[in-house]
């Protein structure tokens, strides 16, 4: 198994964190994303050292992305016992995967539009 480098999320990467976290994704969720866009293939140890983060928010940060089909685990095998290694990467591009969350948000926003009209004229007919 190649040694792999921790990366820290650097100030540009906290900004944008910071915005997805304002349109609503998780800041767990957006800091492992961004953790995971500035290498190859990670593994969550890494990951919780270089984005700042707890096991348990990595572990649960990896399955949402995994659930969106974001992210791809391959597992690594080990010699003896002990747990199983699993290697991360982005399944796309990080600009594939913005897009993606665009077309989700503009749905949310398209959604909530129709609702706010629907509220007026109920409203009006009272």
């Amino acid at each position: 198994m190649k040694d792999h480098k921790i990366h820290n999320l650097s100030p540009q990467d906290k900004k944008i964190v910071k915005v997805f976290s304002e349109l609503g994704m998780p800041r767990n969720l957006a800091k492992t994303l961004m953790y995971i866009s500035q290498v190859e293939e990670c593994r969550s140890a890494e990951i919780e050292h270089g984005a700042n983060l707890r096991q348990p928010e990595v572990s649960v940060a990896m399955q949402l992305l995994q659930d969106k089909g974001w992210i791809r685990r391959k597992d690594l095998k080990k010699k003896g016992k002990g747990r199983p290694v699993h290697l991360y990467s982005l399944t796309s591009s990080i600009d594939d995967i913005v897009k993606n969350f665009e077309k989700d948000k503009i749905k949310q926003i398209d959604s909530i539009k129709k609702d706010l009209s629907e509220l007026k004229i109920l409203i009006d007919r009272r």
